[in-house]
């Protein structure tokens, strides 16, 4: 026993172990020993893992003692193998790094951490690349040198031909024609007293510095130059994706690409047959001065602008944020048994919020009051708002009031409270949806019709058990929502968006007849397409009986079968490759984002690049560097389509 005590545990090696004779196992993972040091020995427990207690005993009972230590030889266990030695660990060759694995990770750090590229010029820079383990080479000082050149020389080096991290035109423009369907969000920014035009395709994405008046025809001109430039035309990209500023909205509407309707083709057809007819009759040649003729297309060509643009999605975050802060503040702010209560509770809240932001003294009440901090919203966006009333109304009104009283202010009674109670509850379901549609990689564009009537669902449904205050609230969220959304709601490009997505297909339809009428979209949409062409028959193979097309369309039964079978499939993205045609539809039609999010993101990441220290960037340059930074944080390499199913 005494041999096993010493093979498998911490005692046995201990350097003191002499001192104590081995006893017993107390259990598995304690031991007995006694001391020999003792007049009167007794029992000690010590762990198998640690002698803690027994360096205690030493120091405690016997320091008087001067204590001898004693090494104790390795021991064989019963099987006769010797215990297992720690391996020493080695710096070799192959655990080094190859010369071109630094050049390129030495630039990444730069770029990525957003560092000045004079970076490079710093000794104590130089001095820490120096001291990185690399392979022998012939020249390692001319391997530093090469290294620490590319960084310094590398904002001259970035070109659009240098590599694929920086852009090369011509890869992407062969990666977009591989997608079948794209779409494109935009937006301007400001920042250093310059303008950008940001233009993303979904994981493309185009920064450019834009120049002048902010005016709808230089805005088309330039998403106009960004889509020739990536090879984007109009039977690509399915839609740009804006906010709802006027001069988009104008941009659009001027120069959007409308398809001649059939009806416009035939008037036209039959007036040029009538022109004809009535030359013939009269015997004569009408003569036209050439010159006018070309004078007046390059007037008309000039009015145009020669831009043609995709169509036009508003953004449907920017919209929900414009619901709340224009129909429902106006509503509260003039409806007479709610605008006193949400005058004062908005002013006292505000009037916290002020309070703990700039005093640390106040902010060191709230601490002792509540175990979390106020939120302090921002302008942009309402969600933060939202999140600022939520916390205040998690607090109780006891408290609430404590604080009011330590700053000065006026409290909160119990109206106001129950109000921003009331209106938190109302507005949890609006949260929600926006968060819903700012997403990017997993919400498509036939997320937004589901999630438009599952508002509206539950935002009524909130309207029992309010007070007067805010009993009338649901009734006007649900009206400016169908104001806003009219051209959304119902549409064929949204219906058929949310049909050929798995997650919704027909669940969030609740009217039998709108069901209906989306299953014969669906069935329209899949008999438009073109027929793929049919794999080659063997020779040996008997060839089937020449069938004519218009016999094959009118018997069309397979296609209502295969739509019920998707219908009733599982709600994953796989079960698209089983039906060819609604995964082609799918595609077109969710190519879109039901926001702009993709673009405010990228500015959010220009803002880091594009700092007050390094104003004096140039636009290609930043340009550069903008879609750099995004290339290695998203690692490009492995980067695919993410509206891919």
């Amino acid at each position: 026993m005494k041999a096993a005590a010493e093979s498998d545990s911490t005692f046995a090696r201990w350097a003191y172990a002499h001192y104590f004779q081995f006893d017993r196992d107390k259990d598995t993972n304690n031991l007995i020993v006694k001391c020999t040091l003792c007049v009167k020995p007794k029992d000690l427990s010590t762990s198998r893992n640690s002698t803690s207690n027994l360096t205690k005993h030493l120091a405690r009972c016997h320091a008087n003692i001067k204590l001898v230590t004693k090494k104790r030889k390795q021991t064989e266990d019963e099987s006769g193998e010797k215990t297992a030695k720690q391996q020493k660990l080695t710096f070799s060759h192959s655990a080094m790094l190859e010369p071109r694995e630094v050049r390129r990770l030495v630039p990444e750090y730069v770029v990525e951490d957003m560092l000045p590229l004079s970076t490079g010029e710093s000794p104590s820079f130089r001095n820490i690349v120096s001291k990185i383990p690399v392979q022998a080479s012939n020249d390692t000082v001319s391997f530093y040198y090469q290294c620490l050149n590319r960084l310094v020389q590398l904002g001259y080096r970035l070109s659009p031909r240098y590599t694929l991290a920086f852009s090369r035109p011509t890869e992407l423009k062969r990666t977009i024609e591989e997608q079948q369907h794209v779409s494109t969000t935009a937006d301007i920014w400001s920042a250093n007293n310059r303008s950008y035009l940001g233009v993303t395709v979904h994981w493309i994405d185009a920064c450019k510095q834009f120049r002048g008046r902010h005016t709808f025809d230089q805005i088309a001109a330039e998403i106009e130059e960004i889509f020739s430039e990536y090879g984007l035309t109009h039977d690509k990209v399915t839609a740009c994706v804006t906010d709802n500023g006027t001069n988009f909205v104008k941009c659009f509407k001027e120069y959007q690409y409308v398809e001649p309707e059939e009806e416009e083709e035939e008037e036209l057809e039959e007036e040029l047959e009538e022109e004809l007819e009535e030359g013939e009759a009269e015997g004569e040649v009408e003569l036209t001065d050439l010159q006018s003729v070309l004078l007046t297309a390059e007037e008309e060509d000039a009015q145009a602008g020669l831009c043609v643009l995709p169509p036009h999605h508003r953004c449907a975050a920017h919209t929900l944020n414009l619901i709340v802060n224009n129909e429902v503040d106006k509503w509260l702010a003039t409806n007479p048994v709610s605008r006193v209560v949400y005058r004062n509770a908005t002013a006292k809240c505000s009037a916290l919020w002020t309070k703990t932001s700039r005093s640390t003294v106040a902010s060191d009440c709230l601490e002792e009051v509540g175990e979390k901090k106020l939120i302090v919203p921002t302008v942009t966006r309402w969600n933060k708002f939202y999140d600022a009333y939520a916390r205040i109304t998690e607090m109780p009104l006891t408290n609430i009031n404590n604080l009011c009283t330590q700053f000065q202010i006026k409290c909160m009674n119990d109206r106001e409270y129950q109000f921003l109670k009331e209106y938190c509850a109302i507005m949890k379901p609006f949260t929600v949806a926006l968060d819903i549609l700012q997403g990017e990689d997993t919400c498509f564009y036939g997320t937004l019709q589901p999630t438009i009537e599952v508002l509206m669902a539950k935002t009524l449904a909130m309207r029992n058990g309010l007070s007067p205050m805010t009993n009338g609230l649901p009734e006007v969220i649900v009206g400016a929502i169908k104001t806003r959304f009219a051209a959304t709601i119902d549409s064929k490009a949204a219906l058929l968006a949310s049909v050929s997505l798995p997650k919704f297909k027909l669940r969030w339809v609740k009217e039998e007849t709108k069901r209906d009428h989306i299953t014969f979209l669906l069935t329209t949409e899949c008999r438009s397409l073109p027929t793929e062409e049919p794999a080659a028959l063997m020779p040996d193979a008997p060839q089937p009986a020449a069938v004519n097309s218009s016999e094959e369309d009118f018997f069309s039964f397979d296609e209502q079968v295969k739509i019920t079978s998707y219908l009733n499939s599982a709600p994953v993205m796989e079960s698209l490759h089983q039906f060819p045609r609604i995964k082609r539809i799918a595609l077109r039609y969710n190519a879109p984002t039901p926001s702009s999010a993709p673009v405010e993101r990228l500015f959010s990441l220009g803002s880091l690049v594009l700092t007050p220290k390094r104003n004096r960037l140039g636009d290609g340059r930043f340009q550069r560097l903008l879609l750099f930074t995004l290339i290695v944080i998203c690692n490009f390499e492995q980067c695919s389509y993410p509206h891919r199913t």
